[in-house]
């Protein structure tokens, strides 16, 4: 049996390589991408390529198909005037219509800490992610809205941010 001192020294390695293991594990998890939830209608197309433009950006997406899509704007809050093609849940983000991955992720925090409940790009611009025609493309605007109010949060054209 080796001396204590030994066992010791062996009892510590091995509790510090469990301790760096959970450490990089939980980095991990911490890591994992964002989860959308996302209703759509089953036939809508634009939904889809919406839903691919998400999973590009590094996404996880758990499509919802439902005929009826009011009562589930009516559940997470997506005011009337807001409402366009399709609604998801990104955490504690409402996400309504069309709007470019890269303003959901950068909006994350601002839903977490209660600034925003939610962004949309209300109607169905032409160039918006998943709405893509072509060369064509229509200036729109990512709304946010929360507890202070409907702002804007950002204006694109087609997929440049101006």
């Amino acid at each position: 049996m080796p001396p204590l001192s030994d066992r010791r020294r062996l009892l510590g390695l091995l509790a510090g390589g469990m301790a760096l293991a959970a450490g990089l594990a939980g980095g991990a998890a911490r890591a994992a991408a964002p989860v959308a939830q996302v209703w759509r209608a089953p036939s809508c197309g634009c939904c889809g390529a919406w839903m691919a433009h998400l999973r590009r950006a590094g996404l996880t997406v758990a499509e919802i198909a439902e005929e009826d899509l009011e009562p589930v704007k009516d559940r997470l809050g997506v005011p009337a005037a807001l409402r366009a093609c399709h609604s998801a849940r990104i955490g504690p983000l409402v996400v309504e219509g069309h709007v470019p991955a890269a303003e959901i992720l950068a909006a994350l925090g601002d839903a977490a800490a209660g600034r925003i409940a939610g962004l949309a790009v209300p109607g169905m611009p032409v160039g918006s992610p998943g709405m893509e025609m072509g060369p064509r493309a229509e200036a729109y605007e990512v709304l946010a809205w929360g507890p202070a109010g409907t702002r804007v949060r950002a204006r694109y054209l087609g997929p440049q941010r101006l």
